[in-house]
C-alpha cells in the first residue's frame, strides 16, 4: 500500500481551515452571538409544558388510583392518558395564540405605517 506525501506547496487541512478563517475575519464580521434563535419565553413555555406532560398525568394516576377509583388501575391509566392529552390541546391552544398575536402585532405595525 503507498501513502500519499505531502507535496510543500500544497496546503494541508489545517492550513485550509486557517484560511477559511482569516478570510471570514479579515473580509466581514462574524457574529458571536450566545444568544438563542428563540425567544426566552418561548423556551420556558416549552420547558413548562414538557414538566406539566411529565408531572401531571403520573400524578393524576398515583393520587386517583387507590383514592378515588379504589385501586382499579385500568380506569386511573385512562385518567392519566386523558390529563396527558389536556396537557397537549393546551400547548397546542398556547401555541397558536402566540401566532396570532405575532399575526396581529405585524397588522398593527403595517397600519401605523400607512
Amino acid at each position: 500500500m503507498a501513502t500519499r506525501r505531502i507535496i510543500s506547496t500544497e496546503k494541508t487541512i489545517l492550513d485550509k481551515d486557517d484560511d477559511d478563517v482569516s478570510a471570514g475575519v479579515a473580509g466581514q464580521q462574524q457574529s458571536n452571538s450566545t444568544a438563542p434563535a428563540v425567544p426566552i419565553d418561548v423556551i420556558i413555555k416549552l420547558l413548562a409544558f414538557t414538566f406539566g406532560m411529565v408531572v401531571i398525568p403520573i400524578g393524576s394516576y398515583f393520587l386517583t388510583v387507590n383514592t378515588i377509583f379504589r385501586g382499579n388501575s385500568t380506569y386511573a391509566g385512562a385518567l392519566a392518558a386523558i390529563m396527558a392529552n389536556v396537557v397537549l390541546v393546551g400547548y397546542v391552544v398556547v401555541a397558536m395564540n402566540e401566532d396570532q398575536s405575532e399575526q396581529l402585532e405585524a397588522k398593527r405595525k403595517g397600519s401605523k405605517k400607512d
